[in-house]
């Protein structure tokens, strides 16, 4: 769907789901929930583009407002969860995959918007069981490692869940992203259809095994040759089938039991891209044909945790994914670009990038090993000190990441990262004195930062270092 099909009736449903918590009182009917978070969140980031050209900082302080209604009649359920916000400059309102900056996007982002971020109907009379559903509309789907998904999408997914066994089978297309600041879509994401699976056995209590699979089909064209290329303009296209097997731990439960979390995952990628060349006429960059090749390319990821006590955490992580090409085959792996990165690996409950707070790779011709500790005191709090190492796999292909700046040929040490994330939990009957007026249920105070340090791939010229950091306040109702 392009912007000329952008629904009319956003701003109208988000109007009333704004308004939701205060029409409906204090008086839920039967079967119907609602009410609101509220977050205010002060951001900074520094030299995204390491000092190799100007701007590149972005620092503000914003305000969401996300309100949400539930209904559940017999076998039928509805949500919608919408948002308000309002910041300083252009900063994150979230951490998933759709709500993040990404350096190749290159679409204008407002300071202001309103939102839906999911609008759903489920049906759960499928049979007895009653984690098995049927669930049509945009909602999130995620992965626990955030790895292969971690996105709001329009979608069919069929979910079944039990003690035993996990299963997910869905078909999925972003047709929109519901703001009121982006009138189109991501130029990657255009008429790209997801076909996505996931099945999960647990052979023994905290033990798992499963396989995952995501076939992607990019259904649209490249610009025609002496056509105009901006950075709007759709510059790859193709069929991908990405298939995965792991053994899982407990490695993203932070409630584990086990003295040891482990995770090993491995995933083949293959399928067949056509990338678009360029050249510069006259000043004018325009299309130059197109590269056709065929990809055979793999990751793996491990990771391993002690768990020390209920208070104390520590181990190590290492992913590595093939890069670099060769005529007209490929061993560059690529994600499936719904996910994040993100997952409580170090057994807390606060999810952090797996590639760097800062930095933010990508499995994508990248090796990147890293070590960590999480603290945890009971409920109310929780922390997580991490360092990463990164390197290139092939020396002459790029390497993407959440940076605008460019790699150079020839060195593969990317640089190295250290990130901490600190939580304070305000349960029920915890929040300070002065703060009741906000009559929220519970709330939470968090830290987010990563300290980036570039390494020889970036070149000379660039800046020593570069930041991020976050501070979340957030009031659940």
């Amino acid at each position: 769907m392009t912007s000329k099909y952008r629904p009319v009736t956003t701003l109208a449903c988000m109007a009333g789901l704004l308004a939701s918590s205060v029409v409906l009182g204090a008086q839920p009917q039967p079967g119907l929930s609602y009410g609101a978070n509220l977050k205010l969140t002060a951001q900074s980031i520094d030299d995204l583009d390491l000092g190799t050209r100007d701007g590149g900082d972005f620092n503000g302080v914003g305000l969401s407002v996300r309100p949400w209604i539930f209904n559940r009649q017999g076998d039928w359920s509805t949500f919608a969860l919408g948002e308000a916000f309002l910041a300083t400059d252009t900063i994150e309102s979230d951490t998933s995959e759709s709500d993040t900056f990404d350096p190749n996007d290159a679409r204008e982002r407002e300071d202001q918007f309103l939102a839906m971020h999911e609008f759903w109907v489920d049906y759960g009379g499928l049979s007895a069981y009653p984690g098995e559903s049927l669930r049509l509309g945009r909602q999130k789907i995620r992965s626990a490692d955030g790895l292969w998904w971690d996105s709001n999408i329009e979608a069919l997914r069929w979910n079944f869940e039990t003690t035993l066994l996990s299963a997910h089978v869905g078909i999925a297309e972003r047709f929109s992203d519901y703001r009121t600041d982006l009138d189109e879509l991501a130029p990657e994401d255009e008429d790209r259809l997801h076909l996505l699976a996931d099945l999960s056995w647990q052979w023994q209590p905290g033990h798992w095994a499963g396989l995952k699979l995501h076939h992607s089909d990019d259904r649209g064209n490249l610009p025609g040759k002496g056509a105009s290329v901006d950075q709007l303009s759709k510059t790859a296209t193709g069929e991908l089938s990405w298939l995965g097997a792991e053994l899982n731990g407990d490695f993203y439960n932070e409630r584990s039991n086990l003295p040891l979390s482990y995770w090993v995952a491995a995933t083949w990628l293959t399928g067949n891209v056509d990338t678009l060349r360029t050249s510069t006429v006259a000043g004018r960059r325009q299309a130059d044909g197109q590269l056709s090749q065929d990809v055979d390319a793999w990751a793996v990821d491990l990771g391993l945790r002690w768990n020390i006590d209920q208070n104390w955490r520590v181990g190590t992580t290492y992913m590595r994914a093939s890069g670099g090409s060769d005529g007209d085959d490929s061993e560059q792996f690529t994600q499936t670009g719904l996910e994040s990165n993100r997952s409580k690996f170090t057994g807390t409950g606060s999810a952090i990038n797996r590639f760097g707070e800062a930095y933010r790779g990508e499995m994508n011709n990248l090796q990147a090993a890293s070590v960590f500790s999480g603290w945890q005191l009971g409920e109310d709090y929780d922390a997580s000190l991490v360092y990463h190492r990164f390197w290139r796999v092939d020396d002459q292909a790029d390497s993407s990441s959440g940076l605008k700046a460019q790699l150079v040929p020839g060195e593969k040490d990317i640089g190295q990262e250290v990130d901490l994330v600190v939580t304070r939990y305000l349960n029920r009957g915890q929040i300070p004195a002065g703060m009741e007026w906000l009559k929220a249920s519970s709330a939470l105070v968090r830290f987010r930062g990563g300290l980036f340090l570039p390494g020889d791939a970036f070149g000379k010229g660039t800046d020593s270092s570069m930041h991020r950091a976050f501070v979340d306040f957030v009031w659940r109702y």
